[in-house]
């Protein structure tokens, strides 16, 4: 079996895998696509599970590695801190550690929300935002005391226009 340990960022990860015994297999700095992945974790072969921390990006990674049978684990990333204190903070060591708590089943895991409620998640964040624009725009509205009718109905009919489709 071999872990491995994903440190994310938006434009590349850092992967690094480590067997049962704890040894580096691979280590290696990606950038974020399906096809590189994909070869990093083909190279290795066998059995595999891996980890990332909780970022904005787990999602489209969770479904990239799921989809060819490598179990992935949400780490929570404020108890992985308190529990692997380092000070030399690099991707490298990030990665390392969280392929060394992986293989020790340390990993202090994050929920992992299901494939049919994230839509449901992104559209409760859409009308959340919505409501907040709106609420900031009458705030504006009554700050510089803008009351004439002629252009709050002009800013009416674009509120809807813009959030209503």
């Amino acid at each position: 079996m071999y872990y491995s340990g994903i440190d994310q960022h938006k434009q590349f990860s850092y992967i690094t895998t480590v067997n049962d015994d704890g040894i580096i297999i691979k280590q290696a700095e990606l950038k974020n696509n399906s096809f590189d992945i994909l070869n990093y974790f083909s190279s290795i072969g066998n059995e595999h599970s891996a980890t990332i921390e909780t970022t904005g990006g787990w999602y489209w990674m969770n479904d990239l590695l799921s989809s060819h049978g490598i179990s992935l684990k949400l780490a929570h990333a404020k108890y992985v801190k308190a529990i692997a204190y380092a000070k030399v903070k690099t991707d490298k060591v990030d990665s390392h550690i969280l392929a060394q708590l992986l293989r020790m089943n340390f990993i202090p895991e994050a929920y992992k929300i299901s494939d049919d409620v994230r839509p449901l998640r992104a559209r409760l964040r859409l009308s959340q935002k919505r409501t907040s624009c709106i609420n900031f725009m009458h705030r504006m509205l009554e700050k510089f005391n803008i009351n004439e009718p002629s252009l709050l109905s002009d800013f009416y009919k674009l509120q809807y226009q813009q959030f209503d489709r």
